[in-house]
């Protein structure tokens, strides 16, 4: 998992050592992600599976795509589709993905870069691997997490954040067992690129074998933990996790997880994606591409797609036309 590195860590910033009258938060549940295909078919887990939508609170969403290795002419992305009233936070640790919206946002992340598309009031997208990828193949492994708005700003217009990963805060633990990288919110003092409407905190962190970290984290917020490849514990009851589970913290003023000292040989350290935010504490109406606070702003959405508000796809962009329009 390359992501964003350094080759020497302890030239980093290091993380305080924790007060003494901190409290580890304790874990409630441990999860596991079921398998699945996402757009045009490429594997998926879905990592928020079975867990409630008040311990995710803020969060909607989150799919791991790969750890895949595709052959020539395997790749996969998804087709133009809608989305309203959240944002999609799409992090790519690696191999490269290309993202178009109707907004006019659009680019190319690749190794530890993330796309962040606030939909708003409503936006087509696509995402999809380069035509250069497609011919060679090549490994692919990132995240989308959907993160929801507040009903103030589910109708706000639509933004995109072009993320490279060099801009993430990078910061250590006190004997350089881990690599924190912040993309989002706040860790210790250090602040990541990503600007949020909700107060939220996400970090990738690679913890090497035997390493434990204990991670200052923001009381008022919640704390999800997934693993994204290895073996390890969380918590302060150290629950045993591995690759593709999630485990819902509870209260406190800190994170505490380790690394199994002997991992398997394609996963040679614990991999964890971090997340936590200020719970929203209002309705959530869902229905797939839309995230409102009532049924009727869904069915609103609906309509408004149908209608075409929500945008239309780029002219360059429809097949088989070459940007000219419509062929006799």
């Amino acid at each position: 998992m390359p992501a964003i590195t350094v080759d020497n860590v302890l030239v980093l910033p290091r993380l305080p050592r924790l007060d003494e009258a901190a409290t580890i938060r304790t874990v409630r549940t441990v999860t596991t992600a079921p398998s699945g295909f996402e757009g045009e078919g490429f594997p998926v887990r879905r990592a928020f599976a079975g867990v409630s939508t008040t311990d995710l609170d803020p969060f909607i969403h989150l799919d791991q795509m790969g750890e895949v290795d595709y052959a020539p002419g395997e790749p996969k992305g998804t087709p133009w589709h809608p989305h309203r009233g959240f944002e999609t936070v799409t992090y790519i640790i690696d191999g490269v993905f290309d993202h178009q919206d109707s907004n006019g946002g659009g680019g190319t992340i690749t190794d530890g870069d993330t796309q962040w598309m606030t939909a708003g009031s409503g936006l087509l997208h696509i995402e999809a691997p380069p035509e250069h990828l497609v011919l060679s193949g090549g490994l692919f492994h990132g995240t989308q997490l959907w993160v929801n708005l507040p009903r103030s700003a589910k109708m706000n217009p639509p933004r995109y954040q072009d993320i490279r990963g060099r801009e993430s805060a990078l910061l250590t633990t006190p004997d350089g067992g881990a690599l924190i990288r912040v993309i989002a919110g706040e860790v210790a003092g250090h602040r990541g690129p990503g600007s949020t409407f909700t107060p939220i905190t996400i970090t990738h962190v690679t913890v090497q074998p035997g390493a434990q970290v204990d991670l200052p984290w923001r009381p008022d917020f919640n704390a999800l933990v997934y693993v994204l490849g290895g073996r390890g514990t969380v918590g302060v009851d150290r629950r045993p996790v591995r690759t593709g589970q999630l485990a819902v913290h509870g209260r406190g003023d800190a994170l505490r997880f380790s690394a199994d000292t002997a991992q398997d040989s394609n996963t040679p350290a614990l991999d964890l994606y971090i997340m936590g935010g200020q719970p929203i504490r209002e309705p959530v109406a869902q229905y797939g591409p839309f995230v409102m606070n009532t049924r009727d702003e869904l069915l609103q959405a609906f309509e408004d797609f149908q209608a075409g508000r929500l945008g239309v796809i780029p002219a360059e962009r429809l097949p088989h036309t070459g940007g000219q329009g419509t062929r006799p």
